[in-house]
């Protein structure tokens, strides 16, 4: 089956809810607001019309699904941290604190908690994520087994974390690809995958700081699930999709909506590859320690306030069918990035609109993969 004719929409099913279990970490001032809900106005009646619309096209089945999802009934159980997965392979790219050495290869012992240094267990392995990648199953074999001894462990506090990945020959984006977010732009669901990019330039770490330029006054966040390839391909089909997949993170795509929308000819790129628009992390969540992509919740705070709380399965084209798209275009190479869209929420389809200033702080998390927390300056 050719990747175009295995494309279809993918209709929300009835999210599991994301407020049982585990305790969530807090790990900087940034993630330590309390849990708020989201103010959110009425939907126009353009929007009412519009979802009523596109909800009597589905199966029973399919509505009561969404109709879970829309209530919010996680949210009446008392929202949790992010989940801790048990046994996850959490791959980090490290410094030690206050040092401008090179990076290192590490393993998180859990999210937010101390790492092991690959570079000190096996000397041979590389000291950079693409690298690593490129090495394949033969380096995430020693990761395995650093993390089985549980030598070479660096306390938390001594490290600084980096992106992920920070040198990838591709960062990959989609538009428009959650349900919930077409329905607050009063937009058609895509038949095809919107696809855009960021510059490598544009990747800051989890804890690193996002630049407002100067050229711009609409600067807006973005939550989303990012996933980075592991394995060289062209023209991969579906059913092979996850094994050119390496893991799983969490991304901003911060995004300057007036050069976005208004500017440079409404072409996409400008407004979202500046410098620093792009952070990545805390890890990069190897996919066996991922059991369902596809149905995490995702949330974003700005200042403490969630802005943004929904679940990757509100996500139209899901991992397999992007790779499957975006490989009949181009190459994809171990280390490429590919960020899959954001939920609802964004500051630009508010009444009225509201924009990151200098000073906010930005929190995105996704279950499962862990948090990050962005000042804006």
């Amino acid at each position: 089956m050719s990747p175009r004719r295995s494309l279809g929409v993918v209709v929300p099913r009835a999210a599991r809810c994301a407020c049982e279990g585990a305790k969530g970490r807090r790990r900087s001032s940034c993630c330590s607001g309390a849990e708020n809900r989201p103010v959110t106005p009425p939907p126009p009646r353009a929007q009412i019309l519009m979802r009523g619309l596109l909800q009597g096209a589905l199966p029973g089945r399919l509505r009561l699904g969404w109709a879970l999802l829309e209530s919010g009934c996680w949210q009446k159980l008392g929202c949790r941290g992010v989940a801790h997965l048990p046994g996850a392979m959490r791959l980090v790219q490290f410094q030690a604190k206050g040092s401008a050495a090179e990076p290192r290869m590490g393993l998180e012992e859990e999210d937010g908690g101390d790492v092991i240094d690959l570079n000190a267990f096996d000397s041979s392995l590389p000291r950079t994520m693409r690298d690593f990648l490129e090495e394949g199953a033969t380096a995430l074999t020693a990761a395995k087994r650093a993390l089985e001894t549980r030598q070479h462990v660096v306390p938390r506090a001594d490290v600084t974390l980096l992106a992920p990945i920070t040198n990838p020959n591709k960062v990959i984006c989609v538009g428009m690809n959650y349900v919930d977010h077409c329905l607050e732009q009063n937009v058609k669901i895509p038949k095809e995958p919107i696809i855009f990019s960021k510059f490598p330039t544009a990747i800051a770490g989890p804890f690193d700081v996002i630049v407002h330029p100067e050229e711009s006054n609409e600067v807006d966040w973005e939550v989303e699930l990012a996933f980075v390839i592991g394995k060289k391909g062209k023209h991969i089909q579906e059913s092979e999709a996850m094994s050119h997949v390496a893991g799983f993170t969490v991304a901003n795509d911060v995004s300057a909506r007036d050069w976005q929308m208004g500017r440079n000819g409404r072409q996409w790129l400008l407004g979202k590859t500046f410098d620093t628009f792009c952070p990545l992390g805390p890890a990069l969540v190897t996919k066996d320690s991922v059991p369902d992509p596809h149905n995490l919740r995702i949330r974003c705070r700005v200042n403490g306030e969630l802005v943004q709380n929904s679940s990757t399965s509100q996500m139209i084209f899901r991992t397999e069918a992007l790779v499957a798209w975006v490989s009949q275009f181009v190459t994809l190479c171990p280390g490429d990035v590919i960020l899959t869209g954001t939920p609802p929420g964004v500051g630009v389809f508010r009444k009225p609109p509201i924009f990151l200033k200098r000073g906010d702080e930005v929190q995105c998390e996704i279950e499962g993969l862990g948090t990050i927390c962005n000042k804006v300056v």
